[in-house]
């Protein structure tokens, strides 16, 4: 009788631990850019862009950099705004990044 008890608590462990759902945020990576401008999505301008590259965000408004290009080297001299973006899981050419911070120091 022990026995039986045993394997029946521990499937049942096993079934409502496999059934809680993971709740670790997943953080995107993300990109330190060059930007000529930063601009909400939802302007004429980001509009403009994100039509041309087949990009729709839907009613989602977020800061979006224009005319970007990485930063790769530490103490790089940007020029215009330093930001860290979303980093894209494709390449739009520099035309474009996602969700851009700029960082200030």
């Amino acid at each position: 009788m022990f026995s039986k008890l045993t394997i029946v608590v521990a499937s049942v462990l096993i079934t409502l631990a496999a059934a809680i759902p993971n709740t670790v945020p997943v953080t995107p990576p993300t990109s330190d850019q060059c930007c000529q401008s930063v601009v909400d999505s939802n302007t004429t301008a980001a509009g403009a862009v994100l039509a041309e590259l087949g990009i729709d965000l839907g009613d989602i408004t977020v800061p979006v950099g224009l005319s970007c290009s990485p930063i790769t080297v530490v103490g790089n001299n940007c020029g215009d705004i330093t930001t860290r973006c979303d980093a894209p899981e494709i390449a739009w050419h520099g035309l474009i990044a996602i969700n851009c911070i700029p960082i200030t120091s």
